[in-house]
């Protein structure tokens, strides 16, 4: 995570946005009145996702499982129905 103040971030403005772009690196902004985080646009939709899938009731549980069966029990991905 990049730790800046907002001084300098508002100097590197572009720099530091390309780095949280290209290679997912969140930035940590410290002013006098809190913290701000940013976070790729990629990153977000990720969260969202996740928080999504876990407000399902069943579904984080159904992903423990699946994450706990042996691979030889599995589908293989080109013959799974969507």
């Amino acid at each position: 995570m990049i730790n800046t103040n907002a001084t300098n971030f508002r100097k590197n403005l572009f720099s530091i946005l390309e780095q949280t772009i290209k290679y997912n690196e969140p930035v940590n902004i410290v002013t006098k009145d809190g913290n701000a985080v940013i976070i790729s646009e990629d990153d977000y939709k990720g969260l969202m996702e996740t928080l999504y899938l876990c407000s399902i009731p069943t579904m984080r549980q159904q992903i423990m499982e699946g994450l706990q069966s042996p691979l030889e029990e599995c589908i293989p991905e080109d013959e799974v129905e969507w």
